[in-house]
């Protein structure tokens, strides 16, 4: 019998890396055990997330997340943007903006000529609710690392986040401290940790643990956390340039709705067929 086949496109926002797969009308099975499989960069596929498009009931389409280790995640701004761009590219729909239900709610993506805005919703502070291991609103607050502390001003948009302010975020040590915050016991559900230099009251510079997956180039909902941090510690203004290792994502924080927008690119990498 032959191998069964599952096509697939891979795609890229800011270098956040995804493999995007069509399950409206055909499902490839255990996603927990077959997304580590399309998303490992030596025997599979590779990307940080897999990204699965599904129909959905309450909105025009549903989005499911997965990370490279198999774990389910609520939300991806950079995965949204290109799932965008995946239903414009394959003539799925030609509209403007779409309503796509993730497991954080609707999210609204739209296209801004060649860039696509995210509508990332408001920011949740409270801190039960993001969830961590402490009541109320949570900035820069000292997590105990053994030898020492990370300061953490943590919110939930769309995934919990932990925004560590430091002096240099090209050579900081993210590799050794992301995966300790993202498993200390003070986040319950485990968080993305950005690790977030000001250059100006304008421009921030951001690298990130992904909770799931590890140093990725780009996080979307991790750039607007780092958005919001800054304005909410006194950093910056509402509106910012977050220059990551593989792009520049532009954030603004309304202030008459609370909303964050986010607006980047999404591209198309490759196409093809994964043998299950």
């Amino acid at each position: 019998m032959a191998p069964r086949q599952l096509p697939f496109t891979k795609m890229h926002g800011a270098g956040n890396d995804f493999v995007v797969v069509d399950c409206r009308e055909r499902d490839g099975g255990d996603w927990e055990e077959l997304a580590p499989r399309l998303a490992h960069r030596r025997f599979g596929v590779g990307c940080d997330q897999v990204l699965l498009l599904r129909t959905s009931r309450s909105a025009d389409f549903a989005m499911d997340i997965y990370n490279a280790d198999g774990s389910r995640v609520e939300m991806c701004g950079n995965g949204i943007r290109c799932l965008a761009r995946y239903l414009r590219e394959k003539g799925i729909s030609d509209a403007e903006s779409f309503r796509v239900e993730t497991l954080a709610g609707v999210v609204v993506p739209r296209f801004r000529g060649d860039r696509v805005e995210v509508d990332m919703g408001e920011p949740e502070f409270e801190g039960r609710r993001i969830p961590v291991d402490a009541d109320g609103p949570v900035r820069e607050f000292p997590v105990p690392l053994g030898e020492g502390a990370a300061k953490v001003t943590c919110l939930a948009l769309g995934n919990p986040h932990a925004v560590v302010f430091v002096d240099d975020a090209v050579s900081y040590p993210v590799a050794e401290v992301g995966p300790r915050l993202e498993t200390h016991p003070f986040f319950p559900n485990r968080v993305n940790v950005e690790f977030v230099q000001v250059l100006s009251e304008s421009e921030l510079r951001m690298r990130v643990w992904e909770r799931g997956t590890g140093v990725t180039l780009a996080c979307g909902t991790g750039a607007s956390a780092a958005a919001v941090a800054a304005h909410w510690t006194g950093r910056t203004g509402r509106e910012v340039a977050v220059h990551l290792d593989g792009g520049v994502l532009d954030i603004r924080w309304d202030a008459d709705t609370a909303h964050v927008f986010m607006t980047g690119e999404a591209a198309t990498v490759f196409e093809g067929e994964f043998y299950l």
